[in-house]
């Protein structure tokens, strides 16, 4: 690792980012495969429909559990916005769209990075609740079952369009956020033009971890 870098993830972030990402693309795959015919081979790879069910099913038992530790772990970051500097980034959409002179800073988290955690909580939450009420419809009336298709179907459109906003920021959009989610640690020069508020937050109170500082070492 080169020497400078900052700190910005530790193992245990990391761990459920990659299962609640991991898995909700598992369900997206697997739900495409019972969804459309023509992805209807996706089922062979796992030996038939029905496996593909199961596989779908319990994987939205991980995603469950992972989706409420990602909750529980970034709510209190990520969850809430801050004004008016959020407004701000949010009229300048971040300098992401055209060209932006000076974007108002903001902290570890930018208002995209909010509205998208929001986005996967909230309809990642509705998913969880419309899947299983799908996969015991028992006690339910039809007509409810019925919406909980409709809404589980809305919340896949939702979160798989977000995906490619997210997938498309962290590369093309905002070069060097990758490392973040991989290794943890990312460019001084990164953290100064991303999150320029947070820099100076951990500056301040001292939690700036820097590669190589033989203070961390």
């Amino acid at each position: 690792m080169k020497k400078g870098m900052i700190k910005a993830t530790g193992p245990a972030e990391r761990v459920v980012h990659w299962c609640v990402a991991l898995s909700c693309l598992l369900l997206c795959i697997t739900g495409m495969g019972m969804m459309y015919h023509s992805l209807n081979f996706i089922g062979t790879l796992v030996g038939g429909m029905g496996n593909l069910k199961l596989v779908h099913n319990f994987g939205g038992i991980f995603f469950t559990a992972s989706l409420v530790c990602t909750i529980l772990m970034w709510w209190k970051e990520a969850g809430v916005f801050s004004f008016p500097e959020d407004a701000e980034w949010i009229k300048a959409a971040g300098g992401y769209l055209w060209h932006v002179d000076n974007v108002p800073e903001v902290g570890k988290y930018n208002p995209g990075q909010k509205m998208f955690f929001l986005t996967v909580a909230l309809f990642g939450a509705g998913m969880v609740v419309s899947g299983f009420i799908m996969w015991f419809p028992l006690g339910f009336s039809v007509k409810l079952v019925r919406l909980m298709y409709v809404l589980h179907a809305l919340g896949f459109v939702v979160i798989f369009a977000f995906f490619f906003i997210h997938l498309y920021l962290v590369t093309i959009g905002a070069p060097g956020s990758a490392p973040a989610m991989f290794t943890g640690w990312v460019t001084k020069a990164w953290v100064k033009k991303q999150h320029p508020k947070w820099l100076k937050e951990m500056e301040k109170h001292g939690t700036l971890v820097v590669s190589g500082d033989e203070k961390t070492s």
